[in-house]
Formats: C-alpha cells, sequence, structure tokens
C-alpha cells in the first residue's frame, strides 16, 4: 500500500478548503458578527503544499458569496497530484450556541463541525476530529482556518494513528 496515495491525499484537500458536516442551525446573529462574515465575500485562491512522504504542490480557489438568513455560502475546489476535491457549505453566527459555525460537504469521506471565533479583527475556525478513510484507516484530523482583512490561511494535518505518519498543509489564500 502507498501510504500517501489518492485518497489520503483526499480526505487531506478537504481540510484545507473547508470545514463542516452540518448545516449551520438558524442564526439571529448581531449585525457586527454578519458583516463579519459578509466581509469575505468574492473568490479567493491560494497556492501551498503538502508535506507527507513528499512535498506536493496544492492550488486552490474558494468563493464565497451571500445566503439565505445572514449566513455566507462557499464552494471550494484544490488540485494536488491530479486529484480533485470540491466542497461547499455554509459559513454563520449560531446566536443560541453563541459562536461560529461552517459547515461542508465534499467529494470524500471528510466531514466535520468547525468553530470559530473572534481574534483580533479576523475569525479562527478550528476543528479536531478522528475518523477512518475509505481504506479503514484511523486517522486524527485537525485544521485551523484564519479569517483576516484581505486573507485567509488554512493550515491541515492528518496524522495516521496506526504508524504516526503524518500529512501537513498549509494553504494561504487572497482575492
Amino acid at each position: 500500500m502507498k501510504l500517501f496515495g489518492p485518497l489520503p491525499r483526499a480526505v487531506a484537500l478537504a481540510g484545507l478548503v473547508a470545514l463542516t458536516p452540518l448545516a449551520a442551525s438558524p442564526v439571529f446573529a448581531a449585525k457586527a458578527d454578519v458583516e463579519l462574515l459578509k466581509s469575505y465575500i468574492g473568490t479567493w485562491k491560494g497556492r501551498g503544499e503538502m508535506i507527507g512522504a513528499e512535498k506536493e504542490a496544492v492550488v486552490c480557489r474558494m468563493t464565497l458569496s451571500p445566503g439565505n438568513d445572514d449566513k455566507v455560502n462557499y464552494s471550494g475546489r484544490c488540485t494536488l497530484a491530479g486529484t480533485t476535491l470540491s466542497v461547499n457549505g455554509t459559513l454563520a453566527y449560531n446566536d443560541s450556541a453563541n459562536r461560529f459555525e461552517a459547515a461542508m460537504t465534499s467529494n470524500v469521506t471528510f466531514n466535520g463541525l468547525a468553530v470559530g471565533k473572534r481574534q483580533g479583527d479576523g475569525l479562527v475556525f478550528n476543528l479536531k476530529e478522528r475518523d477512518k478513510d475509505e481504506e479503514g484507516n484511523d486517522l486524527t484530523i485537525s485544521a485551523a482556518i484564519t479569517l483576516k482583512p484581505a486573507k485567509i490561511n488554512v493550515d491541515f494535518d492528518v496524522l495516521f494513528n496506526a504508524n504516526g505518519s503524518t500529512l501537513k498543509a498549509s494553504v494561504p489564500f487572497t482575492k
């Protein structure tokens, strides 16, 4: 078995573009929270590197657009070594939980819930999950997405629990 074949790379790519499985709850967010989310509307491009057994270039594109009920929808695509990942989701402020949330569906098995919080003049979404890929490998997935004025950065780690091998990536995005 090739340790970093197409499926593990695809799982890793899923974390690069976006986060989360369940649609965000209905929200009644404060005007400032909604304005912060909407400030990221636009087209974003990113280039970075994934490091595992080898280094590989990652190229991503993400579009954020207005959604319903003060939500922001996103759609993204990343390519890595001939593998393409597509994701779609929603960013919202969940007033009842007093937090920002991100929701995602993807064309690979990766799904999770990312919780966001204000940090300085931006937002940080964090995710940590343990799951299995389609080949049955036990994985721990960690991701941090930092949204700052005029930039987004995605840092992502996949730990293969059985042998301690990792895939790591960092992709900076700009409009």
